[in-house]
């Protein structure tokens, strides 16, 4: 029998079943000899006890760390409108602007087509505004391109000796004559030592002509020279021609050597159409 148990469990097989043999009639030993003389088993098990109170709780142990950050929440609700914010500061001033320099441009002249105008001129920038081309019909109420009949233009001259005994000084009608009525014009000079007449009724302050007249004014003159010119001539390219062109004349001066000079205006009326 032993043989049979070393070849089916082995040495160590058969060690452990002779232990637990052993170990079993050990304990039923021991149970029949206790001490109460009742019979007992081996396996018989005591009541549990009643429960103990529990104990005081012990200081708190270190603190875990830090878990993930959880999911957003939603969004709360919307916050009371702040306090108004203060003024902001005022900002700086501007530079200064270009003015503009406005003059007139007379009829005749290079500018608008001799129709005339006015010229403003801003810093390097100059513009024109032109007057209208003059329509057809109509008729009367206003200046025509030449001076009407019975109206008046003046201007002035000056005179500077450039060591002549002869010499002429031109004279510009701001408006020109009809070709008619240069014509008929009479030329009169006044000097300051001589009385007005009736065809020149003015002054050199303030020159006037009659219709039809021709009237220079002598204002000053320098010492022995009697400063007024003698005769008006026409501008032409051969010759003298007395009298006056529709645009202007040239004004005649004998004796004014290189120390003379005079200064006047003058005063042109066109002529009126016979009654």
């Amino acid at each position: 029998m032993f043989s049979t148990l070393r070849n089916r469990f082995g040495i160590p097989g058969v060690i452990s079943v002779i232990a637990l043999v052993f170990a079993m009639f050990g304990g039923a030993y021991a149970a029949s000899n206790s001490s109460g003389g009742g019979k007992a088993t081996a396996s018989a098990k005591g009541k549990q006890g009643p429960r103990g109170k529990t104990g005081k709780t012990g200081p708190a142990g270190p603190a875990g760390p830090t878990g993930p950050a959880g999911p957003a929440g939603p969004a709360g609700a919307k916050g009371d409108a702040g306090a108004p914010g203060t003024n902001g500061t005022n900002g700086t001033n501007g530079t200064n602007g270009t003015s503009v320099v406005a003059s007139s441009v007379v009829e005749g002249g290079l500018n608008c087509e001799g129709r005339g105008g006015s010229k403003f001129v801003t810093g390097a920038t100059t513009t024109f505004a032109c007057n209208g081309k003059e329509g057809t019909g109509g008729g009367g109420g206003g200046w025509s391109k030449t001076l009407p009949p019975g109206e008046t233009e003046t201007g002035v001259w000056r005179l500077i000796s450039n060591g002549e005994a002869e010499q002429f000084v031109p004279v510009s009608f701001p408006v020109p004559l009809s070709s008619a009525d240069a014509e008929d014009i009479t030329y009169n000079g006044i000097s300051s030592t001589s009385p007005p007449t009736a065809n020149c009724p003015g002054s050199p302050e303030e020159p006037l002509a009659e219709p039809g007249f021709l009237c220079v004014y002598q204002a000053g003159f320098s010492s022995t020279f009697a400063g007024i010119p003698i005769a008006a001539y026409k501008p032409v390219l051969t010759g003298e021609e007395a009298g006056v062109s529709t645009g202007g004349t040239l004004l005649y001066f004998e004796g004014a050597d290189a120390t003379k000079r005079s200064s006047g205006s003058f005063a042109i009326t066109a002529p009126e159409p016979a009654p």
